[in-house]
């Protein structure tokens, strides 16, 4: 979660602000118990880990059942299933661009990059050069000398060791970002902080001793220069709040693994009842080894003798209804459906899916917003590098759009691009079919297979009746040397005329 300062506090932003930095710094440890409570929910290191039952002899059950990491997988899965698509806007070129996505692999980075965004409410992906075997080329000589050669790197790193600092404007505009890393030495000891501070024109990187927070006569270890020309440190957001997927529903789920502990603990105190007697005692001897046996019938010695457990008796079904109650709420207040649902069915129709997921559809809608706003700065800083490399790409413009996977009826989409046919242009229809990256691509391919199917219809026809097919060449010979007669005709009359 990006940090508010007067940019005028800094002075020159491309120099390191030490008090500025620590700052930013103390504003970050403050956030490390929100974000450690939140991974642990995902990781199921939740509160339900300190329950203890009140009856001693019963050891608590501690049932967890992971609501938290269910929400966030499969917003996740919802969110970043397809890769994000990029189109540039007509008359620009993004090829060298979308090279670097492949090369990179962007879908995988932007599905951890979601996982982040799911479970802290925020995210931050860093992007740097890193230096790979020189390349050989020839100057005007012809002399063969090396040159660096740098790789475009993109990488998710954690928000707990992550800040970014801007302005107090409306535009909030990045000034530097600190990046902190615990270093140990090999007996697993803490000695000592890495503090890296990135700012619009440099990179500086501090070693500090013991304490987090730099000082002034701590050592830099390295001093380098951005070429970026801005923090190449991006933030991404969940939603306007920041919030995780799950985190306002931490109250429910502690409720649910509560309920459910409880439940097998008092199981357990069932199994582990007292024992009573009525009318008569029990020989230390001959009695305690009956019952060890199984044979815990009343002996015969007194009328009105009896003997039974001592058990606490509950309403399982009331117990199971509130359990449904609960799980309810949290999938509710989720949007996120749960597909364990007898009502999410296998022959439901592609419209009444549309319904159950209309709620967990706006939620996606929401963030792909926000997501895209982090895509767009990205586009930027990547269009930079590749363009001080040589390239020309124009990323302003680009068009961003992103599909959710969400399951979908395709004979429903295939009859709704056959019915649009003729009413609306195939290069929009097309685009309604899942897994279509570019609906021009589809366009070539059916004209290329209906090419194809002419010329295997008149193949099989000249190998059915030659003579007709021969006479058929003939008339088309004929009708254009018809057209041409009647053209040069025309052009005659036309001459005469003028």
């Amino acid at each position: 979660m990006a940090v508010v300062i007067d940019k005028d506090l800094l002075g020159d932003v491309n120099e390191p602000n030490i008090k500025a930095i620590n700052y930013a710094i103390r504003e970050l440890q403050n956030r490390k118990k929100r974000l450690d409570k939140l991974s642990d929910y995902y990781n199921g290191k939740q509160e339900i880990e300190k329950h203890e039952f009140d009856n001693a002899t019963v050891e608590a059950a501690n049932v967890m059942v992971n609501h938290a990491k269910y929400i966030t997988d499969m917003n996740v899965g919802f969110m970043t299933g397809n890769p994000v698509k990029y189109v540039a806007e007509k008359g620009k070129n993004i090829d060298d661009i979308l090279e670097v996505f492949n090369q990179i692999d962007i879908h995988k980075h932007d599905i951890e990059l979601e996982k982040d965004l799911s479970v802290f409410g925020y995210g931050y992906e860093l992007l740097y050069l890193k230096k790979t075997d020189p390349i050989s080329v020839r100057d005007e000589l012809g002399n063969e000398k090396l040159t660096p050669n740098t790789e475009l790197k993109i990488e998710v790193i954690d928000p707990r060791a992550t800040i970014v600092v801007c302005d107090d404007t409306v535009e909030h505009e990045p000034l530097f970002a600190v990046f902190t890393q615990e270093k140990k030495d090999l007996d697993g000891n803490t000695n000592g902080y890495s503090i890296t501070v990135y700012m619009p024109q440099r990179i500086v990187e501090y070693r500090t001793k013991m304490s987090m927070e730099v000082s002034a006569n701590d050592p830099i270890v390295y001093d380098g220069e951005n070429l970026f020309g801005a923090v190449p440190i991006i933030e991404f957001r969940n939603n306007e709040e920041r919030q995780g997927d799950f985190e306002q529903l931490i109250s429910l789920i502690d409720a649910y693994n509560l309920l459910q502990t409880d439940r097998i603990s008092d199981k357990e105190a069932f199994v582990d009842a007292i024992l009573v007697t009525f009318g008569f005692g029990l020989d230390d001897n001959e009695d305690i080894k009956r019952l060890n046996r199984g044979a815990i019938e009343a002996p015969p010695r007194e009328e009105g003798a009896d003997i039974e457990w001592l058990t606490k008796s509950f309403d399982e079904t009331q117990v199971n209804l509130l359990s449904q109650s609960i799980e309810n709420d949290i999938h509710k207040i989720s949007y996120v459906p749960n597909m364990n649902d007898e009502k999410f069915m296998g022959n439901v129709s592609g419209e009444a899916m549309k319904f159950k997921l209309f709620g967990l559809e706006n939620l996606l809608s929401i963030k792909k917003r926000y997501f895209f706003d982090g895509l767009r700065r990205r586009l930027k800083l990547i269009q930079t590098i590749v363009n001080i490399k040589g390239a020309n790409d124009d990323a302003s413009g680009c068009k961003i759009s992103l599909a959710a996977n969400i399951p979908s009826n395709l004979s429903d989409v295939v009859n709704n691009v056959k019915n649009a046919d003729g009413i609306i242009p195939r290069k929009y229809t097309y685009s309604w079919l899942p897994d279509v990256d570019n609906p021009q691509d589809v366009i070539d391919e059916m004209n290329q297979q209906d090419a194809e199917t002419i010329k295997k219809n008149q193949e099989a026809l000249r190998g059915q009746d030659p003579d007709r097919l021969e006479l058929e060449d003939k008339q088309d010979d004929s009708s254009e040397n018809d057209k041409e007669t009647g053209s040069n005709n025309n052009q005659s009359h036309r001459t005469r005329a003028v």
